[in-house]
């Protein structure tokens, strides 16, 4: 029997990337998904499409994360897929980047906030009574979290999704929900494509990287695979790097 039958999940930004990763293998184990996406539709029913012509089960949602009714849209979509189901695996994978600390507007900073902290926290505490006891809550950080990088606010949003992840695993812990973050380092989707055409940047990554090539949506999808299964019912308040050992340390 595949790991997930007879399980839903609600994957968010699931239209492209790393969130499209992530909702072909849940759904590849067993689980009818919800693809959410902001505004990329005709590249969520594309998901969708995927994981039918593979056997699998999935349906969008539209929903802009951030402005005014983005929970409620969310919501009745999900409601509606699910057809009086319960929730068993949550994916908070939706967000956005950021530019440089000197460039970033107020502007761009609140909408960074509103999208990576707000709606996530809003969203998990919506989805709280929809989530069967002994669910899975999976929260999307970053690898650079433990770095100084330039897009400073991007990092700040992701750093309070670390310390989200740490209290709802203690909060959530009697109904037997576990609650875990994944930081992936540099993966190959649309958010790096600018690597694609830049060479010299993508091997001094390699570089610095212990496994020696750029993460695949897969890699990140697997770990994710993992956490939403039974084998990872005795971990719960974890942060997890999938960077392959990026800036471990000095090389040679």
């Amino acid at each position: 029997m595949s790991p997930l039958a007879g399980r839903t999940a609600l994957v968010t930004g699931a239209s492209r990337g790393l969130g499209r990763a992530i909702a072909i293998r849940l759904a590849s184990d067993g689980a009818l998904v919800a693809v959410h996406y902001g505004g990329n539709e005709a590249a969520a029913k594309q998901t969708v499409a995927e994981i039918e012509q593979a056997g699998g089960q999935a349906f969008t949602i539209g929903a802009r994360l951030g402005t005014d009714g983005d929970l409620d849209r969310l919501f009745a979509g999900l409601e509606t897929g699910l057809a009086g189901q319960p929730l068993d695996i949550l994916v908070n994978n939706a967000g956005v980047f950021t530019g440089a600390f000197e460039t970033t507007t107020p502007e761009e900073f609140d909408q960074a906030f509103a999208v990576n902290v707000r709606a996530l926290f809003f969203l998990t505490q919506r989805a709280l009574p929809l989530l069967r006891d002994g669910g899975r809550i999976i929260n999307m950080s970053s690898g650079v979290t433990r770095l100084a990088i330039p897009q400073t606010v991007y990092q700040m949003t992701k750093a309070a999704v670390d310390v989200l992840g740490r209290s709802l695993a203690q909060l959530l812990g009697p109904r037997g929900i576990t609650v875990n973050t994944v930081q992936p380092g540099v993966t190959d989707t649309d958010m790096n494509a600018w690597l694609r055409d830049n060479p010299e940047a993508t091997r001094a990554i390699e570089g610095i990287t212990a496994l020696g090539r750029l993460g695949r949506p897969a890699d990140i999808a697997d770990v994710v695979a993992f956490l939403a299964s039974d084998d990872a019912r005795w971990v719960t308040g974890h942060a997890i790097e999938a960077t392959g050992g990026f800036f471990l340390g000095p090389n040679g």
